[in-house]
């Protein structure tokens, strides 16, 4: 008996173990362990240290959550979401945008001073080009400072979110200042002006954007695509539902109306939350069986 404990013990971990690969690939690309070797062992300065709250919040599995959530909010600026649907193939290349994403947040956030130093200057050099207009002929310009900071403060405050909703562990409100206080490097760095660096300036910040936001037409593309036909296969469906419900659920109960989402199944929003929590946990446990 005791042999079969373990036999089934190991294959458990085995199957955890590449379960946990499976999702690492998907998020970091196939070359996700020699990214990983570089952006976290390569010799030299970083700007945050390992018991920083940005790494706390980074580095925690509700990520999995928060970054629907972010995507979500920030498509409700008209400006920012016409660059977004012009300029890139995120409906063409869902995994690619995703994979660079996490690659920038893991760069700047975990990686040398000169490399997230260099990916930054990359990402502005790319902005120089996203110019055009949205629906309605109104002009937009990555490089706005206004557009900028609104891409921050919603990044920002959806991250910050889940991992109050999902994290591992609980922050306290200094920590979760200095988490704000923290990621505002990036958002000056990326040309954002008037960055927040408090909690309560952060939800201010969300508050003065209300004006300018609305439902366009990209955004309830891009809502659709994001919740009712994401770029996933038939086995990873439950796992992506569960997120999905999470993310919904973290967003503030004005951006769900204005992007007409219930708050949960049968709309309940503590159903939807609960299977939140439950994603990320199931994410968290895969993960650890290759990260720990």
């Amino acid at each position: 008996m005791p042999v079969m404990t373990t036999t089934a013990s190991r294959a458990l971990t085995g199957a955890r173990r590449r379960a946990g690969l499976v999702v690492r690939s998907r998020i970091a690309g196939d070359d996700a362990a020699e990214r990983r070797q570089r952006i976290w062992h390569s010799e030299g300065e970083r700007w945050n240290s390992p018991g920083d709250a940005i790494c706390a919040v980074h580095g925690d599995a509700s990520m999995f959550a928060a970054g629907l959530t972010a995507l979500l909010l920030q498509s409700l600026h008209p400006l920012a979401m016409a660059g977004v649907a012009d300029h890139s193939d995120y409906r063409g290349d869902p995994w690619g945008r995703l994979q660079r994403t996490s690659q920038f947040i893991a760069t700047t956030t975990f990686g040398t001073v000169p490399d997230a130093t260099q990916l930054i200057r990359t990402i502005n050099g790319v902005h120089r080009a996203v110019v055009g207009t949205d629906y309605r002929g109104r002009p937009y310009d990555a490089r706005d400072p206004h557009l900028l900071r609104w891409v921050h403060v919603a990044e920002i405050w959806s991250f910050l979110e889940c991992h109050r909703l999902y994290g591992r562990t609980a922050m306290s409100a200094e920590r979760r200042d200095e988490y704000v206080r923290q990621a505002s490097r990036t958002g000056i760095m990326l040309g954002a002006k008037g960055v927040p660096m408090t909690v309560a300036e952060l939800d201010a910040a969300l508050e003065e954007y209300r004006p300018e936001l609305e439902a366009s037409p990209a955004a309830l593309d891009a809502r659709h695509f994001l919740l009712n036909e994401p770029p996933v296969g038939w086995t990873d469906k439950p796992a992506y539902a569960m997120l999905r419900e999470g993310a919904v659920a973290a967003l503030p109960p004005w951006a769900r109306r204005t992007l007409g989402l219930a708050d949960g199944p049968l709309g309940s929003r503590a159903v939807a939350l609960h299977l939140g929590r439950t994603g990320v946990s199931t994410l968290r446990w895969v993960l650890d069986a290759v990260e720990g």
